[in-house]
């Protein structure tokens, strides 16, 4: 094993050593993100690029504490007086970036335009139950559901939909316009994304004048870049051993924070063989994921026990938990009725991408595997064919990351309820018990956190004696910025809220 973790570090040793040459600018930060967004309209706009560009742009109804529960936005307080009414009062004096005032009527028509088919995204779906928004006056909005649906609240904040001027259309993906601390200036498609300052911002001003989005997609250019100075910062893009060499700069910095990306792995319970509990606890026990944390991820990862991330409030702590023991996945495997035949119980096949770091990630699970009589078959594609068979069932083990979708417990219903299988949601495992069915769609229709919590408790706790998948290690949040930067405040969902009060060192 020793040898896979010391292959895994000899960048450290290859990495070239350059001077600084390009000359910053004093006015501009310059952001390196790996890809484009695809949409800047945030009705439209579901990859992370697109989003958390957009959180910045726009405002949304509501933000996100620290604990990933809601708190005011553009809405400053905010009613339920009944379960499917939902009263909004808007923050008074908010203007968009041309000047138009921001009005109850620009959040109805930003939904309306939705729900009403005039601008076609995949977000509609997230507000299938809300029947209608009224606008009494300028600065209320009332949302009437059709039924009770607890994660409305959450789908009305920080990322989920920013707020556009009345009457927009598809022009808003060309030219956006919101009402956030910066304004939108240009964008080339895999070059960069151009923002200038909101001076008129109705909340906190930013300081930085400007910030330019610069697309790198390869990760040892974007190490390049921040060596020589012509990039500023760069967050969760760069390997583990790229920030560990990064980190001997002395005109760099790595500022660090506990996450929420989720890496697990994921079972095909129609499979003969992973249809048995046991089995699937065996593996878990057989996995040993200090030594991948460790040498793999350089201890940039924490070890996960639920789907949901220990910063949310509804996160159970007290579940059962798979330390490594291989005498324990030996002695389940026993009881399966698999016994070893000259040291193999059976074959599994693993699915994977081509990425480099997973293929070595694979490749010391395949080994930990093997000492309880496992053998891992290994099978690479592309990141596309490898996709396309995980949402179509075509798999008997995978392993994949929730970036974002696993910060609220909706996301136990998308991924584990019995009515989301593929295509209509992610439980790609089939994964089926009627009562976790039914503490999801009691906790769904249910308002109040308190009476939530304990529901969505059972539910994990019920997950981890199922263990449709194996909850590895939570990603840090990681990044990496030069000495003229400071004053960054890293966010567990690992978004650009930081750039809010990043200020520039001349």
């Amino acid at each position: 094993m020793r040898v896979v973790f010391e292959l895994v570090a000899l960048f450290v040793a290859i990495f070239p050593v350059l001077s600084c040459s390009a000359k910053p600018d004093g006015n501009t930060l310059v952001m390196i993100i790996e890809s484009s967004p695809t949409n800047l309209d945030p009705r439209v706009g579901i990859d992370a690029q697109s989003e958390r560009i957009d959180n910045l742009i726009f405002d949304d109804l509501l933000s996100r504490g620290e604990d990933l529960n809601v708190s005011p936005g553009l809405a400053e307080r905010w009613e339920i007086p009944d379960p499917l009414t939902y009263i909004f009062h808007l923050h008074r004096g908010v203007k968009f970036h041309d000047g138009r005032a921001l009005t109850s009527r620009d959040v109805k028509w930003t939904f309306d335009s939705l729900l009403q088919g005039k601008v076609r995204s995949t977000k509609a779906a997230v507000y299938r139950f809300v029947d209608h928004i009224d606008a009494p006056d300028d600065s209320t909005v009332i949302f009437h559901m059709k039924e009770q649906d607890a994660t409305l609240l959450w789908n009305l904040s920080d990322g989920a939909i920013g707020i556009v001027p009345a009457g927009s259309g598809e022009e808003m993906s060309r030219h956006p316009i919101g009402s956030g601390p910066f304004r939108f200036v240009s964008a080339e498609t895999d070059r960069d994304v151009s923002g200038d300052r909101n001076d008129g911002y109705w909340g906190e001003q930013a300081r930085l004048a400007r910030v330019r989005f610069a697309i790198v997609p390869d990760a040892t250019t974007q190490a390049l870049e921040l060596r020589k100075g012509s990039g500023d910062v760069a967050i969760n893009s760069l390997t583990p051993d790229t920030v560990f060499t990064l980190a001997r700069d002395p005109n760099l910095l790595v500022e660090r924070a506990a996450g929420t990306r989720l890496a697990y792995m994921g079972f095909n319970l129609r499979d003969p063989v992973l249809k048995d509990a046991r089995v699937r606890q065996a593996i878990a026990y057989a996995l040993d994921r200090g030594p991948m944390i460790d040498y793999l991820w350089r201890g940039q990862a924490q070890p996960a026990h639920s789907v949901l991330p220990p910063q949310s409030w509804a996160y159970n702590g007290g579940v059962p938990t798979y330390d490594h023991d291989a005498g324990k996945a030996n002695q389940l495997l026993d009881a399966a009725g698999y016994p070893a035949v000259n040291g193999v119980r059976f074959h599994i096949a693993m699915k994977t991408s081509t990425d480099e770091n997973t293929r070595l990630m694979v490749a010391v699970m395949q080994q930990q595997l093997r000492e309880a009589g496992i053998a891992l078959d290994i099978r690479s594609f592309e990141f596309a064919t490898f996709f396309s068979d995980v949402q179509h069932g075509a798999f008997e083990l995978y392993s994949l990351r929730w970036i974002g979708g696993n910060e609220d417990p909706d996301i136990f219903e998308y991924a584990f309820h019995s009515a989301k299988f593929p295509p209509n949601g992610a439980n790609r495992g089939y994964y089926s018990n009627p009562k976790v069915d039914a503490l999801i769609d009691k906790a769904r229709r249910e308002i109040d956190p308190k009476v939530r919590k304990p529901l969505y408790a059972e539910v994990q706790r019920i997950l981890a004696d199922d263990l449709p998948y194996i909850n590895l290690w939570y990603f840090d949040n990681v990044l990496v910025h030069t000495r003229r930067v400071r004053n960054l405040k890293l966010n567990p969902a690992g978004n650009y809220d930081f750039l809010r009060t990043a200020e520039l060192v001349q």
